[in-house]
């Protein structure tokens, strides 16, 4: 008989890592998934994002599923709010790829759909402050990528002299965040159909 998995979409919080415990002494005192509800068992998520990203994250009990999604180069699309007034000329170097670094070794990033977003998006309030306006301008932008390595949207936006001040994954393939509360979690029994 096959084996029915089960697949969900949660809307990460700011400060959750993204696995379901530690057995590192270090992270004991670090917030888990596990805080977001009961998985059944041998569920993972699909890719990571850090601890101080948050959005949308998949979580899945298929590990060919969680390996097809992470290998096949399915675009995943980010909010950023970048300090400072973002230039055309700086959009258009993350759109055709930039340096940056992974353990002592530069990489340049494929090419990728980069963009000013008109109007601030409509997501939920981030539990730690940001700086406000009064520190300077701020842009929103979206980046899509399709690859993922770490921390390398705020390597890019880094590499062309704008900071990312928040991250907000918001589409892996045609899964959107839509409207989820922090911390919610969704079933989505048709994922693999859907990605």
């Amino acid at each position: 008989m096959k084996t029915k998995h089960q697949h969900f979409k949660i809307y990460k919080p700011y400060g959750m890592l993204s696995q379901f415990d530690s057995n590192a002494k270090h992270e004991q005192k670090k917030r888990f998934l596990s805080e977001l509800g009961t998985f059944p068992e041998g569920t993972m998520p699909i890719g990571r994002l850090d601890k101080k990203s948050e959005g949308l994250l998949l979580l899945t009990t298929d590990g060919k599923l969680s390996n097809h999604i992470n290998q096949s180069g399915i675009e995943k699309e980010y909010y950023a709010l970048v300090d400072g007034a973002i230039s055309a000329k700086a959009i258009q170097d993350l759109q055709t790829g930039v340096k940056i670094g992974f353990d002592g070794i530069k990489y340049d990033t494929k090419p990728c759909k980069a963009r000013i977003l008109e109007s601030t998006p409509n997501l939920p309030q981030r539990s730690q402050k940001i700086r406000d306006e009064r520190h300077g301008p701020t842009t929103w932008i979206s980046i899509t990528l399709k690859e993922g390595k770490f921390k390398q949207v705020r390597k890019m936006t880094s590499a062309v002299g704008y900071p990312t001040l928040r991250l907000v994954r918001v589409r892996i393939g045609q899964v959107f965040l839509d409207g989820l509360d922090v911390g919610e979690v969704c079933n989505l029994p048709d994922l693999p159909s859907i990605i």
